[in-house]
């Protein structure tokens, strides 16, 4: 099963029973120029890549990042040459996009800089905590960009820290250390 969420898994949908096939088809009428099949490329993959770009971005920049991811896959459409599933191929095209848009956005945060404070803006939900997942999407969007990178893509996406390193042009300890220190900043934000 697909994760939804931390620790949630949702049901497959009919279209993802056969991701690879759909996908692949409707990738060859795209690149005829077919907008319909890319239009169904786009509605399948859309929460997706917009949750991946509201997680690494934020949700002021994740509506444009989101809209750019789509017009790229458009015109690189071509170069998809089916080695992977498209999904997958797609998720690299937009972590990439992701991590240029950042450097585009001009943020000149170090992003492995920034104090274990950080996180004390966000007050921890008193009790019986019932919007525990309101919480946890804003505790991922105050995390340290390279902190909130590694745990998105390794404990929400699955990655292994060989990827991650690759994807991020960093090396593998870079990866472990700042998913523990994403870990723990959780940790201390939602008081468990």
């Amino acid at each position: 099963m697909e994760k939804a969420s931390p620790g949630v898994s949702a049901p497959k949908s009919h279209r993802e029973d056969a991701p690879g096939r759909a996908d692949f088809e409707d990738v060859d009428r795209a690149r005829s120029g077919d907008t319909r099949a890319f239009e169904r490329l786009y509605r399948g993959h859309l929460p997706r890549i917009y949750n991946l770009a509201r997680r690494m971005l934020g949700n002021e920049h994740a509506d444009e990042a989101t809209q750019e991811i789509f017009v790229r896959a458009w015109e690189k459409l071509a170069g998809f040459r089916g080695e992977a599933a498209f999904g997958t191929w797609l998720y690299r095209l937009g972590v990439n996009e992701i991590l240029d848009r950042r450097a585009r956005l001009g943020r000149s945060r170090d992003r492995y800089g920034g104090g274990d404070d950080m996180m004390q803006e966000l007050p921890a939900p008193p009790g019986s905590r019932p919007d525990l997942s309101l919480d946890f999407e804003r505790a991922i969007v105050k995390l340290p960009e390279g902190a909130r990178d590694v745990l998105v893509l390794h404990d929400i996406e699955g990655y292994r820290h060989e990827e991650i390193a690759g994807m991020l042009g960093v090396t593998v300890g870079t990866t472990k250390a700042q998913l523990h220190r994403a870990r723990m900043l959780m940790r201390r934000h939602l008081g468990t």
